[in-house]
């Protein structure tokens, strides 16, 4: 009779944990090497390009340009994966025109340069922000096809 109700707790503790398992997954993508890896990926170019904001906007429109395309790529990649929406929700605050990068970006815009000190703070926010990201999707469940 032990051995029978000791069976039934386990079996009730797996079906709970196999129950906020499936709860879990049903509100979060699985991790994706492509997402971790180009995020980290995007950081390294991102604090770059904000790395050349003592120099004028028009001499880098170049750099600006391609690291804004690449940037909404894996937003999109980001946007379009099922249940996905709190690392998408951290993309946008990411690339908002008036906060984080983009906010970074059109201020050098429209000033020409930037200093040196504003630079680094904004780097720091940057790349913070960079690390949620990746560190949000390295904690994801890893699925048996990875």
């Amino acid at each position: 009779m032990k051995n029978i109700l000791h069976t039934k707790k386990i079996n009730a503790g797996l079906a709970v944990i196999m129950l906020l398992t499936f709860a879990h997954c049903a509100v979060i993508s699985p991790f994706s090497q492509h997402a971790y890896m180009q995020t980290t990926s995007l950081k390294v170019d991102a604090l770059n390009v904000m790395g050349m904001a003592e120099e004028p906007y028009s001499a880098h429109k170049t750099e600006v340009a391609t690291l804004k395309t690449n940037l909404q790529k894996q937003y999109e990649y980001e946007r379009n994966r099922p249940k996905n929406a709190i690392s998408t929700a951290m993309w946008e605050k990411l690339l908002d025109e008036k906060a984080l990068l983009g906010g970074f970006l059109n201020r050098w815009k429209e000033e020409g340069t930037l200093g040196k000190y504003y630079i680094e703070e904004e780097k720091k926010l940057v790349a913070e922000a960079f690390d949620k990201i990746a560190g949000l999707e390295s904690k994801k469940i890893k699925s048996s096809a990875q």
